[in-house]
């Protein structure tokens, strides 16, 4: 004979791990502390900076 299953314990389990699944994706996908954001927006700036000062010519010009 089989083994009997508690379906509420079965469907609960599931989605535990469903949920962790989901969990995981999330972190690898949005999961950067707080520190490297800053980090990064940082160097964005900087090289924004060196940019801008090496452009040619006014911005106040419209080429088109």
């Amino acid at each position: 004979m089989s083994d009997v299953v508690n379906l509420n314990k079965f469907r609960k389990t599931k989605a535990r791990a469903d949920k962790d699944k989901r969990a995981s994706e999330n972190r690898v996908k949005f999961g950067r502390t707080k520190a490297e954001k800053q980090a990064e927006n940082t160097n964005q700036a900087l090289i924004d900076k060196k940019l801008k000062g090496k452009k040619l010519g006014d911005d106040d010009q419209d080429p088109t």
